[in-house]
Parts: structure tokens; C-alpha cells; sequence
């Protein structure tokens, strides 16, 4: 018995053992290396890094300088040997004019939009489908035996309760994410082809107050057509939608109390004319993916993906929005990871599979660098083995204020269970970090998940692991400085992540795609 014991337990016990190669060049790993990197790319002199404008212009050179200095080989077809440039096109905040019945509603005060990417200049609808409150789960659908295909829905904001004071949706008083996540509701809409969205806001002015910024703001596409799936949508009042409504004999409030009281979906065919202009420039401008390619040797047919977004938010109201965790951290420790395999190439000891360390641009305008290299890939994602990607790793959240030895893991479970079995034993036996599962729940109202460029790689079928930090006080603020920073933690978290990648890039075989939760 103790024989067959100790046969049974030989393999667990050699996957745990130590590997001092991998741990030798670790140690090319440092704090120190990151921190001489962050301070550059995240000072003033790099304007915030923003996407298509100077200071992401000046990283992308930075970044490519440093990937050469590190002796990596350069890529043909690329510019300079490093850089995927791609295309943009920018639209400006919206003139909007609504008028109905003759009657000229007032734009940001009874309604707001943001620039929409849109064909339509100017258009009358003549039909609205009013769909509750735009939600569609097992236990209350608005959308349930109703065309809303290529036409004009109306529905409310947050969610339906009971008389009880819970939600129909959670069955609790927590609300659930069809409140606490905006883009829950449009991306149904997406689904069920909506082509104009008129949700209502009761409570417009603090709304319009909080979104006042991406309201005038600039919205950015890599392509058009691509884009002209999403339903355009405007928000509007809770009296102009009454308006609207009128001929109905039914206001947002007498709906509310009836969806209450009956706890069942409410729809109907409204009849309107609900004229619509809209003034709306156009320009079109650049950006860069950079990459630095490290070839493998029995294995290189096979490619390791190591991401991490470069772009910040640039210059607002005059301040400089440095993000030196979002996601300077990332771009500086997939830094330093290439300098850890290009340490081991050079000494013989390189990766089996072959790696890409890919610094993209575009994902605080909608992942657009992540998309645009998944939609053009230098390498097949048919070979593409995983994407390891790294945003915001340098502070704490509230939950963890006291604990600085943790890091959330999102997705690795997703597509592959080896992939994540490989994650835990390389924290395990290297790192010892809290690994905390809590934004890798499918019901997150964060959607964390879908909100990172390792995203466009997993929707491609390409298992992914989200390494990730949590949100603080200065998230999207312009005191995301690099003197806020944890390099110590930074280091920590890089190197699980070189750990991992490590038994990624040099096992036999390829890790399987045993599950589909994209």
C-alpha cells in the first residue's frame, strides 16, 4: 500500500518541484528595472500616454527602443522592426436636435448621448417598442416574444422590485448588474438587434453631472461598419419620455408601480414621430501595437502571447492623467518579463514555444489595439497557445488595504482547466501570493472579464489569465502617479507571471480547451 502510494503521488510531486533554471532568470525580474521604466512613461513629458496623440507616439518609441537594446530581433513587415501601426477613426461629441410634435426638446438638459458611431445624420421614428426595462433573464424577460429588430425601443433605467423591496432579478435588495453595469443593457440591446435605444433616466441631471466628460468627449473606431451593430443610444428625461408616452395614457411612474405590483415585464407599441438631426465630424489618425518576438526553438510553430495595454487618458481640463497603474504597471512588467527570456535565449536556455510580448494601444478608447491585432494577427491565433495579460499591478484596493501579498486571477478557468491548474501550482511552488477569484465569477456586476485585452483573445478561443489588482481612490484620476507605487508587489505579481509562462512556453504538450465560457 505505501508503494502504490508513493507511485500515485510521483507525478504531483514532480510537477511541484523546483525548477532553478527558471528561477535564475527571475531574478532578471526587479523592482528596480520597473521603476526606472514607470518613471519615464508615466512623468508629464509623456502627456498621459493617450491613444493616436503625441505621448503615446513617444512611449511606443520608448518601448521599441528598449526591446531592441535587449537584443531581440526586430520583425519585417513592422514599422521600425517593433511597431503594428493601425488605423482610426475619430468621431466628435454629437449636435443633437430631438424634436416631437413641433416641439424642440433641449439637448444635455431633457436628453444626452455621447458620440455615437453612426451613418444616420438625420431620421424620424415613427414607432417605439417600450421594453420594460430592457432585461432579459430566466426569471423576467422584457424582450420575451417581441420583435425589436432593427427598430426603436424605449426602456428604463436600473431594475424592477417587488412590493417586498427585492429585486425580481436577485431576489435581494442588492441590485444586480443589470443596474450596476451600463453596458449589460446595450449589449442585450446588441443582441436583439435594436437599432435606437431611448432609455430613461430619472434622475438625469446628476447623471448627465457624472457622465459630463465622456459626453465631450471624442469617440474613437477602428472601423465604421463594424461598429454600426450597436444601437445608437440616448438617454432622456423622465418628462420627456411622458411626452412620448402621452397618447399611450401610461408615464414612466404608472408603468414602474404596475411592473411592481404584477412583478411581470410591461410592453407596448408606441406611435410617434420623433424627428432626430445629428451633426457629427469625423478624422482619422493612427496608433501602435508594439512587439518584441522571441523565437522558440523544437516548439516555435507555437506562440505564448504576454499583453499588456501602454495608453492612457492623456491631457484633460489641462491635467496630465499619467496612469501609472493603468496600466503603466502592465507595460513595465511585460518589460521586464521580455528581458527575462531574452536573458535566457541568450544563454541557451530560451522557451520551447515561441513568445510575443505585445504592448498595445487603444484600450482605454474600447480595446481597440487588442482587436485590431486579434482581427490582423502577425502570428495565427490557430497557434496562439494562451494569452497572459497584465493590468494595473502596482497598488491596493479597499478590500485588500491590509494584505499587499494578493493579486485577482480572471479567466483562467474560462477555456482551459490546465491552465489554471498550471497558474496555482506556479504560485504555489514559486510565489505563494494570495490568489483571489472573486471578478472571475460569471454574475460580477463589474464585467472585468470583458473590460481587458485579453478579451479579444479569448472570444478568439485563446485561453486567457487576467492578472489584475482591483480599483482604488485614484483609478481614472490624474493622481495615478508613479510615488503611489508598490514595486515590490509589482515584481511578486511579474514574476508569477513569468512562472507561469515559463511552464507554458516549455512543456510537451499544448495546454487543452476543455470549456467554451467566452
Amino acid at each position: 500500500m505505501k508503494l502504490k502510494f508513493l507511485l500515485v503521488c510521483l507525478p504531483a510531486l514532480m510537477i511541484a518541484q523546483i525548477d532553478t533554471t527558471a528561477v535564475r532568470f527571475s531574478k532578471y525580474i526587479t523592482a528596480d528595472g520597473m521603476k526606472k521604466n514607470l518613471t519615464v512613461l508615466a512623468s508629464d513629458e509623456y502627456e498621459g500616454r493617450e491613444t493616436g496623440q503625441k505621448g503615446q507616439k513617444m512611449s511606443a518609441e520608448y518601448i521599441s527602443k528598449y526591446y531592441k537594446e535587449l537584443g531581440i530581433p526586430p520583425l519585417k513587415d513592422l514599422k521600425d522592426g517593433y511597431q503594428q501601426t493601425f488605423p482610426l477613426e475619430i468621431f466628435s461629441p454629437q449636435e443633437l436636435k430631438i424634436t416631437y410634435n413641433k416641439k424642440s426638446f433641449i439637448q444635455n438638459v431633457d436628453y444626452y448621448t455621447w458620440a455615437n458611431i453612426t451613418g444616420d445624420t438625420t431620421f424620424t421614428i415613427n414607432e417605439i417598442e417600450f421594453c420594460g426595462y430592457g432585461i432579459n433573464t430566466l426569471v423576467y424577460n422584457d424582450y420575451d416574444k417581441v420583435d425589436v429588430k432593427n427598430k426603436a425601443v424605449m426602456i428604463l433605467t436600473g431594475e424592477p422590485y417587488k412590493v417586498d423591496g427585492n429585486s425580481i432579478i436577485s431576489q435581494t435588495t442588492e441590485p444586480s448588474m443589470w443596474t450596476s453595469n451600463f453596458r449589460v443593457k446595450q449589449s442585450e440591446a446588441k443582441k436583439q438587434g435594436v437599432k435606437y435605444l431611448l432609455i430613461v433616466d430619472t434622475n438625469i441631471v446628476t447623471s448627465y453631472a457624472q457622465q459630463k466628460h465622456r459626453i465631450k468627449s471624442a469617440r474613437m473606431s477602428i472601423d465604421t461598419k463594424a461598429t454600426l451593430e450597436y444601437p445608437f443610444v440616448i438617454y432622456i428625461s423622465k418628462q420627456m419620455a411622458d411626452e412620448i408616452l402621452v397618447s399611450s395614457k401610461q408615464t414612466i411612474k404608472s408603468i414602474s408601480e404596475k411592473t411592481t405590483s404584477s412583478t411581470k415585464p410591461t410592453h407596448f407599441t408606441q406611435k410617434t414621430t420623433l424627428e432626430i438631426n445629428l451633426t457629427q465630424a469625423k478624422k482619422t489618425l493612427s496608433a501602435e501595437n508594439i512587439m518584441a518576438y522571441i523565437e522558440g526553438t523544437d516548439l516555435k510553430n507555437e506562440l505564448l502571447v504576454l499583453s499588456a495595454h501602454y495608453d492612457h487618458l492623456g491631457i484633460q481640463d489641462g491635467k496630465i492623467y499619467n496612469g501609472a497603474d493603468d496600466d503603466g504597471s502592465g507595460t513595465v512588467a511585460i518589460m521586464q518579463l521580455a528581458k527575462a527570456f531574452q536573458e535566457a535565449k541568450k544563454q541557451g536556455k530560451g522557451p520551447r514555444r515561441s513568445m510575443l510580448f505585445l504592448n498595445v494601444s487603444g484600450e482605454e478608447k474600447g480595446l481597440l489595439g487588442s482587436e485590431y491585432y486579434t482581427e490582423h494577427p502577425v502570428f495565427g491565433l490557430e497557434n496562439t497557445v494562451c494569452d497572459l495579460n497584465i493590468d494595473m499591478i502596482g497598488r491596493l484596493d479597499e478590500t485588500h488595504a491590509k494584505n499587499a501579498n494578493y493579486v485577482y486571477l480572471i479567466g483562467s478557468d474560462k477555456l482551459s482547466s490546465e491552465l489554471h491548474k498550471i497558474s496555482e501550482q506556479a504560485n504555489k511552488t514559486y510565489t505563494n501570493l494570495q490568489l483571489d477569484y472573486t471578478y472571475n465569477d460569471e454574475n460580477d456586476p463589474n464585467r472585468f472579464y470583458y473590460r481587458s485585452d485579453h478579451y479579444n483573445f479569448a472570444k478568439n478561443n485563446v485561453p486567457v489569465i487576467f492578472y489584475f489588482n482591483g480599483v482604488h481612490e485614484d483609478y481614472h484620476q490624474e493622481t495615478d502617479e508613479v510615488q503611489k507605487i508598490d514595486f515590490t508587489k509589482m515584481e511578486k505579481i511579474s514574476k508569477l507571471v513569468f512562472f507561469t509562462a515559463w511552464q507554458i512556453a516549455n512543456q510537451t504538450s499544448r495546454i487543452k480547451i476543455d470549456s467554451s465560457k467566452k
